[in-house]
């Protein structure tokens, strides 16, 4: 299972949601240019889209980018929209939290869904 490591120190978050249509190349721009941070420091960068229900994740791991994403088929990741600032900060614990669906403000995690097949 890929998933990020409760140390992170630091974790940074798009308060809006994006266009999942753009891959690395469109969200390592909008690090630079929206988030005004370095996409190539391998710190995590977390998006979100207009439904809620995709997250994606970006690092620069030595000689390329990574992406890793999430999609949820019933829930929505529940936005810490309660936070001041264009970009929020979590640590890898509160990421993790935020990926397993918890709502950060409340501490309630979505319910498990279990599926036998994907036809």
């Amino acid at each position: 299972m890929m998933r990020p490591a409760n140390d992170i120190d630091i974790v940074w978050l798009a308060r809006d949601a994006v266009d999942f249509r753009k891959g690395i190349n469109g969200l390592s721009v909008l690090v630079e240019e929206q988030l005004a941070r370095d996409p190539f420091s391998g710190q995590l960068f977390v998006f979100i889209n207009k439904a809620r229900d995709k997250v994606k994740v970006l690092y620069w791991e030595r000689a390329g980018f990574c992406m890793w994403q999430k999609r949820l088929e019933r829930e929505v990741f529940k936005w810490p929209d309660h936070l001041d600032g264009s970009v929020l900060t979590l640590d890898g614990q509160q990421l993790n939290w935020l990926l397993d669906g918890y709502d950060l403000k409340a501490m309630r995690p979505h319910r498990s869904l279990r599926y036998s097949t994907v036809l």
